[in-house]
């Protein structure tokens, strides 16, 4: 099945790249491009793309208010592509928001062809792109956050033990196979139990995890 992709950046020359990239590969068509994150929007609810590749910072709409806008569109409009950032800086204070927003993940504009291209295919795919030194990065920018004040989350009583355990160590940036010699289990028993987690909170990839397990209450910037 094709990826149907749009681009959203203020230079043209990046759009110019990327399409060329993307629309060289067998799965994956560039439906349009667009110059700010209005146009954006408007292209992408016109067009109903797979996967938006969303600039944080642009002219007349950022992208994170773009995001925000495709990833809960008014009434009536039932199109929700997934979206994935695109940064010239490693960690982005834009880019966080947008993850809290449902963002699937980020990347760096200077990260090589084949990073990107696996991206579109690994975001198409309903996973989160966001890979664990990402994820310590995040917390570390959670950390530097003015202390809030943070009750645990009732939905965290729907969990199992083993769950909770799961999801605070999804938060401390291991990845599936560390969790999984921490807790002497199978990769695939991790995976399981992660997909438990997701569909329990009502959380749509890892990205959203991290973000709740801080936000909940359930881990403590610092912890780890």
């Amino acid at each position: 099945m094709t990826i149907k992709v749009i681009i959203v950046d203020d230079q043209a020359m990046v759009r110019a790249g990327f399409a060329a990239l993307l629309a060289a590969q067998s799965d994956i068509d560039v439906v349009g491009d667009a110059a700010d994150g209005r146009q954006g929007v408007e292209l992408s609810r016109r067009v109903h793309p797979d996967v938006v590749l969303m600039d944080v910072r642009m002219p007349e709409m950022d992208g994170l208010e773009a995001a925000r806008q495709l990833l809960a569109p008014p009434a009536g409009v039932t199109h929700r592509p997934k979206v994935l950032m695109l940064t010239t800086f490693d960690v982005d204070d834009y880019v966080y928001e947008a993850l809290r927003a449902g963002a699937s993940g980020f990347l760096l504009k200077d990260a090589p062809p084949a990073d990107l291209i696996s991206a579109v295919r690994v975001v198409a795919a309903g996973e989160a792109l966001l890979a664990p030194s990402v994820t310590r990065r995040l917390i570390a920018e959670f950390a530097a956050r003015p202390t809030l004040r943070r009750r645990r989350s009732v939905r965290l009583n729907g969990l199992t033990p083993r769950e909770t355990e799961v999801l605070g160590l999804i938060a401390r940036g291991l990845s599936n196979q560390e969790i999984a010699a921490e807790l002497v289990l199978a990769e695939q028993t991790v995976k399981t139990h992660i997909g438990r987690v997701l569909a329990k909170l009502n959380l749509r990839d890892r990205a959203q995890a991290v973000i709740f397990a801080y936000e909940s209450g359930l881990v403590a910037p610092g912890e780890g």
